[in-house]
């Protein structure tokens, strides 16, 4: 076990799958001698060459047009998007190719791209550089999502997505990068957990918080706030946005009877609307309380300055958890 921050904990997952199949080639803009805006792919094109560590053009339709072809010649390439706001002129190719091909060809092709997206507010960037654009993603069928909130899952989760045969949309907790961590070597508990299921990251037996990505952190703290209350609040950390494990969360719910999901993009039409709706569904008659939900607003993204009054807060998830228990 060793001692790690999030983005390292993805540069080190990056090494790994590059050492391990030398069909792993890795490319973006500035990842290569630069190591990346936040330097998360620092050394790699030293270490591993400028053949599979590449500097590509200021063009992410074409980095995204390029890995597809490459997936389809046997390569398992990693996309960097270097901000969250810069995926959007990939879109078409990530919704309309990269997600369809295996449908098209009734399974002949598989696509095995991972699309690296650095995402979420609280570093004081300008526009376009601090979006919340998972949702998108999550609502287009063929695409599997995912995002990791410490150093342990940037490491572990990074290499399974890089060996899956499906194409994957990778977050990357931006504003969280620099926070540390354990990483679990290879055999221990808690290693290489499931790719695509949630996980609970601290227990509790009155409300059931759910998050994931830089949000997770959030939760922690304010589950520890709750406690000089006497309250205990269950943390679920979903990892995985599409699919969603529920079951996790339904055998929380039951248990505690509330639920409250936090998220940093808006609310409209986010997964926060698609856990509650699931929880309601499922867990109807065991609900002491509506699920409320905690998310930025339906607005554009602000600029630095108003950020911290965008962002949900630990005020904010605590809010929420008492107005649970006026019901």
């Amino acid at each position: 076990m060793i001692k790690s921050t999030i983005g390292k904990g993805v540069n080190l997952g990056l090494r790994r799958a590059l050492e391990d199949d030398p069909k792993v080639l890795i490319m973006g803009e500035d990842i290569g001698r630069l190591g990346g805006v936040f330097r998360v792919t620092d050394s790699l094109q030293k270490d591993f060459g400028e053949d599979r560590v590449i500097d590509t053009p200021l063009a992410e339709s074409g980095i995204v047009g390029t890995a597809i072809g490459l997936a389809m010649r046997g390569y398992r390439p990693v996309c960097e998007i270097q901000f969250d706001g810069f995926v959007y002129p990939a879109f078409d190719q990530i919704v309309c190719q990269l997600a369809k091909m295996h449908n098209r060809s009734m399974g002949k092709i598989s696509l095995p791209v991972v699309i690296r997206i650095p995402w979420g507010g609280g570093i004081g960037a300008v526009e376009h550089h601090s979006e919340s654009p998972e949702a998108y993603f999550a609502h287009t069928a063929g695409l599997k999502v995912v995002a990791c909130s410490n150093p342990n899952d940037a490491y572990w989760m990074m290499q399974q997505a890089i060996a899956s045969d499906d194409p994957i949309i990778f977050f990357e907790p931006k504003r969280r990068y620099h926070e540390k961590g354990e990483i679990a070597d290879e055999g221990e508990l808690g290693a290489a957990y499931p790719l695509h299921k949630a996980r609970v990251a601290k227990q509790g037996n009155d409300c059931t918080v759910i998050a994931y990505g830089p949000m997770v952190r959030t939760c922690l703290d304010a589950a520890t706030a709750a406690e000089a209350d006497g309250r205990s609040l269950e943390v679920i950390d979903m990892r995985s946005l599409s699919p969603l494990d529920m079951e996790p969360v339904y055998d929380s719910v039951r248990r505690t009877g509330r639920l409250v999901v936090v998220h940093e993009a808006p609310s409209n039409v986010g997964l926060g609307a698609e856990i509650a709706t699931r929880v309601m569904q499922e867990c109807f008659y065991s609900l002491e309380a509506p699920v409320l939900r905690v998310t930025g607003y339906n607005t554009p993204y602000p600029q630095s300055r108003l950020e911290e009054e965008y962002l949900p807060d630990l005020d904010r998830v605590l809010d929420a958890v008492d107005r649970t228990f006026t019901y």
